[in-house]
């Protein structure tokens, strides 16, 4: 369940780190026991404790206690980005294993069951599981979220309209949750089936000003039936507290590499889409709808389907390709050109959710699904690592 943390932006202000596009990225992940890879009921307080003292506070509780979420500093470097985030799940994980734990970077758990699952005790939480009922509890789910600095903050909803388009290749670039309590789902990304359950989710509205975002948000609020826009849960929205447009619709993806190149990737569209006010400016409710359609598609086949486009079937390559030639000035300016390249490493190789069932295929040969699922788990935790 998201919740209004993000990078503490509020250093960034001045001009120059502005037209950076400074991001940060916020990655959450399942806490297990160390030698079944079993998820965790109840967080141990001490694990916390101790995690937040490793990582100078850049950790915070989920809204379940299975789970974690790391924050990073803001970065205009993208090897600083990725050599903290890689560091934040290596002290993670080192403080959880000194309490028999482990941590696993995934969309969804394999073998969680979501009726088992303790919310956290937080007013906050509170609030909104007392609101959610039982679509809060089956929140088993794992995200990474993308924060990227705007140079004029009144134009973030511009932005973020014109970038739906692109909210599903970010999604079947990230794929890492194919199974659901035990189960192959046939989705290469679970998550968002899950996730999607929530009001106020999903692919936005058209919204074009802020002033009709306001507006929307001030009709909820007065209606009681939301404090501030941190309870709005798109795949993308505007951050409440710092200048950033938030993409929130990928899974949390297993290796390091992955994440950054999605991160790169979206921070340098960012930049594109502010620097190009007629870029996409043309979408309406038949784009809106397409990709609507393609966030499905993304889900169920990840980075191996097609997308739909006016003219026709495009493959999710072909469309990377087309983002990566669009944003190639963006990327050189912002020094993220080799990272976007992993986006077609990816593709060619696989997400997660691949790599998860080629070894569940692996390891079933005549055996039952939970040795497959546990060999599962097991490559989660060491490539969350890599």
């Amino acid at each position: 369940m998201p919740n209004a943390t993000g990078p503490d932006l509020s250093g960034a202000s001045g001009a120059a780190m502005t037209d950076s596009y400074t991001f940060g990225i916020e990655e959450e992940y399942f806490l297990v026991d160390a030698e079944t890879k079993l998820v965790l009921r109840r967080m141990p307080e001490a694990f916390f404790k101790a995690a937040e003292a490793a990582t100078d506070g850049r950790i915070s509780r989920e809204f379940l206690q299975a789970q974690v979420e790391v924050i990073t500093s803001p970065h205009a470097n993208t090897a600083d980005a990725r050599a903290e985030l890689r560091e934040l799940r290596q002290i993670v994980a080192a403080v959880a294993a000194e309490h028999g734990l482990a941590i696993l970077a995934a969309g969804t758990h394999p073998t969680a069951l979501w009726t088992t699952s303790v919310q956290t005790e937080k007013e906050r939480y509170d609030a909104v599981m007392d609101d959610l009922q039982m679509v809060g509890r089956r929140d088993m789910l794992c995200g990474m979220h993308v924060h990227v600095e705007v140079p004029d903050p009144d134009r973030r909803i511009d932005v973020m309209c014109r970038m739906i388009p692109f909210l599903p290749l970010f999604l079947a670039l990230s794929t890492s949750s194919p199974f659901w309590q035990s189960r192959r789902t046939g989705l290469k990304g679970y998550r968002l089936a899950a996730y999607d359950e929530l009001p106020r989710s999903g692919v936005p509205p058209l919204f074009r000003t802020n002033e009709e975002f306001d507006a929307y948000v001030a009709a909820l609020v007065r209606a009681g039936v939301i404090n501030d826009s941190s309870y709005i849960w798109w795949a993308i929205r505007p951050s409440l507290n710092h200048p950033t447009l938030e993409l929130r619709a990928p899974d949390c993806c297993t290796l390091v590499e992955d994440s950054i190149a999605i991160a790169a990737l979206y921070r340098s569209l960012v930049r594109h889409l502010f620097l190009n006010p007629a870029c996409n400016a043309a979408i309406d409710v038949v784009g809106r709808a397409i990709a609507v359609e393609n966030k499905w598609r993304a889900q169920r086949y990840g980075v191996s389907g097609t997308f739909v486009t006016e003219a026709g079937a495009v493959t999710v390559g072909e469309m990377l390709d087309r983002a990566i030639a669009e944003t190639a000035a963006d990327a050189e300016a912002l020094g993220c050109t080799e990272e976007i390249r992993r986006c077609r490493a990816i593709v060619g190789a696989g997400t997660s959710a691949d790599a998860q069932l080629a070894v569940f295929d692996a390891h079933k040969n005549g055996a039952g699904d939970a040795d497959a699922l546990r060999a599962v788990t097991d490559w989660i935790a060491s490539a969350t690592l890599q």
